[in-house]
């Protein structure tokens, strides 16, 4: 090597003569390259339907069991959104097959226009008939069903519907009197007035006990005048109020000379029949957010407005002409619970809603799992369909068994909601709120998983699936923070025990009849046949609940022997809160469902229906700790049940194309890739 040269010129130097020894023989011939590589069929696709089995059961009657009421109507309402324009229906993958979802390139603006106009629509359609102004579980009932199928078309539709009806609507038929509902009911129904529900602040969400609004008695005008105090006490997140709402509930601190007389709710008018904000208030908008942008979410200020005294919703509580506060609830608390009554259905709606938007991705994930191939086992033998392999079937099919229960879970929620009395409302707010969060949460699971194994076809806005991720992400903490949810399940499922035991009587309600009998003895070896039977089943979730109810009240005991408040103890007591909670939730959902799944004749649809319930079982035990943890089952017992999860899903696997297509979703509200996802990409259609 030249000594003269640099040690970059070195270098150069070397790499220079190894390309030259091994240099690479000039490439063949572009024809004698195809000779080589030989001719590749491309790939076509085949529809589920022509490989799949019939299903081995009647898809209708599981659908009238996952649905529970209304089909027809729910047929009806998803026609009249699949036959307007204003529902942005479109062309792909060929033939006369048509697609609606919104279109989600529009900015944030034209998104609620559009939102607005298919309220109008629907309104014009007669969609919203009666939502108000009827009575009864069957009109309460109509209305959830078709509330459940616009939130499959877009939960911002949903939403905006949801807050003026369940909300606004909601607080002025059940916390309002006979003065309200004449004045409001019918408008509201009509949209002649559009309104909002403003409860939550900048500085408190689920502390709602806390807001720092003020409505202070004017005795010699006899008005309210309602004020924010502080930047804390802006209301936030108010769904209607950026853009649209004329009217809004106002929840204030109520001011009687000088005494707090805790949260009430006023009725507020906030723009004029031109949409013009009125005086002394003040709106700006949320902004941008990662999903729901056809919402007009807003921000309001109340300078010293004055509303008349007739303005209060009066049911609970009243304010004479005098000054004089009245209530037919003596205690603080029960005043408090009742004035936040409204929130109940929209627990309820969001709890079933999320199930729905389930169901969409895991028939979207499904379909392409039946049609998609991936790999082969042998050199020149065929590509696998992707739901064939042991591992795909593991990632979809437990969600799948997840989803039906929870079907079945939220229609239990509904009906008890709509023939609710008085004496109900405690069991209904343990069991909207467990299942709201339960459902909510598990939604998530669901889309994320349903987004992944349709790789990056998953990622398209048009086949839905990764949009629902961040459009149904807020659904975890809105109408109620999950993890603050659940932690007023364990509260009260505290509060049962220690009445149990002071007026020692029998545990009744809420499921907790178990309670009362002997601690259920697990077998020590577990095998098939036992780990699908109900009785097992529900024996172990028993004993799981029994227990951890059992720890529970034993750990809060522990820190109010050290001095602890209440509230202190059963905050130091979190970890075993949060498995109370879900011990209690999951078997509230087998439980439903076992009651379901015995009203069902014996036959192919119950043999499926007993797949789907041990599934559940089975991945619930698989993907929780408590069993293990707490000694309810043995270290070999677990990997039984891990087994037993793939055996299932390997079953399961046969009716997988069958169980969704009872879903009863329209195909135009799935996307492309349930169906030709190949003729969708294609040069000639134009995909983007």
């Amino acid at each position: 090597m030249d000594p003269a040269l640099s040690p970059a010129g070195r270098r150069a130097a070397a790499i220079a003569r190894h390309l030259a020894a091994g240099a690479l023989p000039a490439p063949p011939p572009l024809a004698a390259a195809a000779a080589l590589l030989g001719t590749s069929p491309c790939l076509s696709y085949a529809p589920p339907e022509s490989a799949e089995n019939a299903p081995a059961f009647p898809p209708t009657e599981l659908r009238a069991l996952l649905d529970g009421h209304h089909l027809m109507e729910r047929d009806w309402v998803f026609r009249v959104m699949e036959e307007s324009q204003l529902f942005c229906p479109r062309q792909r993958g060929g033939g006369s097959r048509v697609f609606v979802a919104p279109d989600y390139n529009d900015g944030k603006e034209a998104q609620r226009e559009a939102t607005m106009r298919r309220v109008a629509h629907l309104a014009q359609r007669g969609v919203f008939r009666g939502w108000l102004t009827e009575t009864g579980a069957e009109a309460e009932l109509r209305k959830l069903a078709l509330l459940e199928c616009l939130g499959v078309y877009d939960h911002s539709l949903a939403i905006k519907i949801g807050v003026h009806f369940f909300l606004w609507g909601s607080a002025i038929k059940f916390l309002g009197t006979k003065r309200h509902h004449d004045k409001w009911l019918l408008a509201t129904e009509n949209y002649d007035v559009k309104g909002c529900f403003a409860m939550t602040e900048l500085g408190h969400g689920s502390n709602v006990r806390g807001i720092e609004t003020i409505a202070t008695y004017d005795s010699k005008a006899r008005e309210f005048i309602i004020n924010t105090p502080c930047e804390s006490a802006q209301k936030y997140w108010i769904g209607g109020a950026a853009n649209h709402a004329t009217h809004t509930i106002v929840f204030s601190q109520l001011d009687i000379n000088g005494k707090n007389e805790g949260v009430h709710a006023f009725v507020a008018q906030i723009r004029d029949e031109d949409g013009n904000v009125l005086p002394n208030i003040h709106i700006a908008d949320c902004g941008h957010k990662i999903g729901l942008n056809g919402v007009d979410n807003g921000r309001i200020w109340f300078q010293n407005i004055r509303v008349p005294r007739e303005n209060l919703l009066n049911l609970v509580a009243d304010v004479l002409p005098n000054g004089q506060y009245v209530s037919v609830i003596d205690d603080p608390d029960q005043r408090f619970a009742a004035f936040l009554s409204p929130l109940t259905l929209g627990r309820v709606n969001i709890a079933v809603n999320s199930v729905y938007i389930s169901k969409v991705g895991l028939a979207i994930a499904m379909r392409y799992g039946l049609s998609r191939r991936a790999f082969s086992l042998t050199p020149d033998g065929p590509e696998m369909l992707l739901l064939d392999y042991p591992s795909h079937q593991r990632r979809l099919l437990p969600l799948l068994a997840k989803v039906c229960l929870m079907s079945s879970a939220g229609n239990f929620m509904k009906k008890m909601y709509v023939k609710r009395t008085p004496e109900m409302s405690k069991a209904i707010h343990i069991y909207s709120s467990a299942l709201k969060a339960t459902l909510t949460w598990q939604n998530m699971i669901t889309l994320q998983e349903c987004r992944e194994a349709c790789g990056g076809q998953g990622l398209k806005t048009e086949n839905r699936i990764g949009i629902f991720k961040a459009e149904f992400d807020v659904q975890s903490t809105f109408e109620g923070d999950n993890n603050v949810l659940m932690q007023q399940v364990s509260k009260a499922l505290y509060a049962e025990f220690l009445a149990a035991q002071k007026k020692k009587k029998p545990f009744k309600g809420l499921g907790l009849e178990h309670l009362n009998g002997p601690s259920p003895v697990i077998p020590d070896k577990l095998t098939s046949s036992i780990l699908r039977s109900s009785k097992f089943q529900m024996d172990l979730y028993c004993l799981r609940e029994r227990d951890l109810l059992k720890q529970f009240t034993e750990d809060v005991s522990l820190h109010l022997a050290q001095g602890k408040s209440r509230e202190k103890a059963l905050m130091l007591s979190y970890q075993l809160a949060e498995d109370l909670a879900r011990a209690f939730t999951e078997r509230t959902i087998l439980q439903i469902f076992l009651a379901d799944e015995m009203n069902v004749p014996s036959g192919s649809l119950k043999e499926v229906l007993l797949l789907l319930r041990s599934l559940y079982v089975m991945v619930s035990i698989d993907e929780s700790a408590s069993f293990l943890r707490y000694g309810y089952l043995s270290r070999d017992n677990v990997v039984s049940v891990r087994k037993e999860v793939l055996k299932l899903c390997s079953e399961l696997r046969h009716h997988a194309l069958a169980v969704v297509s009872s879903f009863g979703i329209p195909d135009a509200f799935l996307s492309p890739l349930a169906f030709d996802w190949i003729e969708a990409n294609a040069l000639s259609t134009g995909s983007h």
